[in-house]
């Protein structure tokens, strides 16, 4: 039975292994580097477990997209055995659930606009906005938690959520 949890620290090594089956080329990617470097949101960090053993994740970060707090998604990875059976999108429901819950309006996300309008994404809420690095437009896609979060948002995408020492030295 597969289950949906909060990402634990002793997932890193099992997290990482699966990231690293699925996405071989993620440390070249733009949001790889908001991503480097950083922790994660609080409470959207979370993980699909089959059993015991971890099946899937996703992450949700804080970023400014030009002047506008928002959070950046990714990356979302599936075993591929279990792509087409419900698990990506069980994570990306209870992460954009848990989003708006905490009082975040905006999400970004680079992916394929094939597999992530079902869940709200558009091109249109990213339209002035520019990662840094190139990507491609039709993938760049915004997702309002709150109205108008980003309407006439302009510039860079920038991290700045926590630094992975200041936590550690806190």
């Amino acid at each position: 039975m597969i289950f949906i949890d909060d990402e634990a620290p002793g997932d890193f090594g099992a997290r990482e292994a699966l990231l690293d089956r699925v996405m071989p080329d993620r440390a070249t990617k733009p949001s790889e580097r908001l991503r480097e470097g950083r922790l994660p949101a609080v409470g959207l960090s979370l993980v699909a477990r089959n059993g015991d053993a971890l099946c899937g994740s996703v992450r949700l970060w804080h970023v400014s997209a030009g002047d506008r707090p928002a959070l950046l998604l990714g990356p979302l990875a599936v075993e591929q055995h279990l792509r087409g059976k419900g698990v990506g999108a069980g994570l990306m429901q209870v992460a954009l659930n848990r989003a708006g819950l905490l009082g975040h309006a905006a999400v970004i996300l680079v992916g394929d606009p094939e597999y992530y309008t079902r869940f709200g994404f558009a091109a249109d809420p990213t339209t002035g906005l520019h990662m840094p690095g190139p990507v491609e437009r039709r993938r760049f896609l915004g997702l309002e938690l709150a109205q108008r979060a980003l309407d006439g948002a302009e510039g860079l995408v920038i991290a700045v959520g926590a630094v992975a020492s200041d936590r550690l030295a806190a």
